[in-house]
């Protein structure tokens, strides 16, 4: 028998605060956490703009010496889980640790300390080289700090799928507590990426917006003027749970995670699909386990970074499963907390669950002129109040990795 899984608690780590509530608040308000990067001088970087955490400090979270030991994605997936766990009420027990697993996403992992480790190896020689290197740098690791803090001993791994990886990361701890294999499921995605290298990467493939003078106003999805994403870190977890779990302890429930759909696009390592097809399959695959039609979502949670092709590609495939004659609400928040890479998909899912929580939509920031062909009905200008029962998060990342999860409003 396949058993139904409930979010039971949430917890957040952006560029617009430490908590669920700051990044709900600053969706609300539209306000964003994208400015000048002041993790390191960008100065000779083509892009100098991201959604970075400047006041960062992981010890507040766990112990300092365990925290120098942690990369920076690390730390904000430890810190996240916490309050995930909190906010759920979840105990981990020695009764019940096994039944508790975790797996947690990220696109690129310890990026800072293979970068910060690498100078060293070149400047003072390999015996320098900090024996934490590979156990910080390896993505992974995210969720073994996570099982290591919070006393979880069932499933645990990681999910890596670039810009899709928390989706991916959420939709397999759905199937594990659906079909029995573990009842409760700490997951979502992290990510601190943003260094040197990896900006000068993402410039060199021209993927990031450029508006280096207007942080604020860079990320512009759906709209004729976007010119690429904007670069953010931080981490969003989940906790995911067995209902009859959640219920014999009266947790309280965000909603129900319903389907999950994944597919590739077997196209081009960095551009999507053009068509769509790719996305679109994901979509109808996570509509079909959900046992839904088109029509009976209400709110979709774009992926939609504000790139060229990346915006174009999930129009169509949001024309093709909804119809050209219009689609539910569709909005993408990326303007406000900045595209988080492996973690995005995580923040927008918790962003939706709110969505079905408070009847209140977020608008698209930026998004003043959007392209002509596009049939879609974009949330933009001011906030949508609206009842919302069910919501699918799109995720999708380099490599063709297609990821989307329906979730609904809880009952009984």
């Amino acid at each position: 028998m396949a058993h139904r899984v409930v979010v039971t608690g949430i917890g957040c780590v952006s560029a617009v605060g430490h908590s669920l509530q700051a990044l709900w608040t600053a969706a609300i308000e539209g306000r964003t956490g994208i400015k000048t990067i002041s993790l390191f001088d960008a100065g000779q970087h083509h892009v100098q703009i991201a959604g970075d955490i400047p006041d960062w400090d992981g010890s507040q979270y766990m112990d300092g010496k365990i925290a120098k030991r942690c990369d920076r994605f690390t730390q904000f997936a430890v810190a996240a889980a916490d309050q995930a766990v909190a906010d759920a009420q979840l105990r981990i027990t020695q009764d019940n640790a096994e039944d508790v697993g975790v797996l947690i996403g990220s696109g690129i992992g310890g990026m800072w300390t293979w970068e910060t480790q690498h100078e060293i190896l070149l400047k003072r020689g390999p015996s320098r080289v900090s024996p934490f290197l590979v156990p910080m740098m390896i993505v992974d690791m995210a969720s073994g700090m996570v099982s290591i803090q919070t006393g979880a001993r069932g499933p645990n791994y990681a999910a890596v799928s670039a810009c899709a990886s928390s989706t991916h990361a959420l939709g397999a701890s759905f199937e594990i507590i659906k079909r029995g294999a573990a009842r409760a499921m700490i997951s979502g995605g992290a990510e601190g990426a943003i260094t040197p290298l990896s900006l000068a990467g993402f410039c060199s493939v021209k993927a990031l917006a450029t508006r280096n003078e207007t942080p604020e106003t860079a990320c512009r999805p759906f709209d004729k003027t976007r010119d690429g994403f904007v670069m953010a870190e931080g981490s969003t977890v989940i906790i995911l749970e067995e209902l009859q779990f959640a219920l014999a302890r009266g947790a309280k429930i965000y909603g129900e995670i319903l389907g999950y759909g994944a597919s590739g696009d077997a196209y081009n390592p960095v551009a999507p699909l053009p068509d769509g097809t790719g996305a679109a399959r994901a979509m109808r695959l996570a509509l079909e386990e959900a046992g839904l039609a088109p029509q009976d979502i209400d709110l979709v949670n774009a992926h939609a970074p504000g790139t060229p092709d990346g915006d174009d590609m999930e129009a169509r495939a949001l024309q093709d499963v909804f119809g050209d004659d219009g689609s539910p609400p569709v909005y993408s928040t990326k303007p406000v907390h900045g595209h988080q890479l492996g973690a995005t998909g995580a923040t927008e899912l918790a962003l939706g669950l709110l969505s079905i929580e408070h009847g209140v939509i977020p608008r698209t920031l930026n998004c003043n002129d959007p392209e002509d062909w596009m049939t879609i009905d974009i949330v933009r200008g001011q906030v949508r109040e609206k009842r919302v029962d069910t919501l699918m998060n799109n995720s999708f990342g380099f490599g063709g990795h297609n990821g989307v999860i329906i979730a609904r409003r809880y009952e009984q």
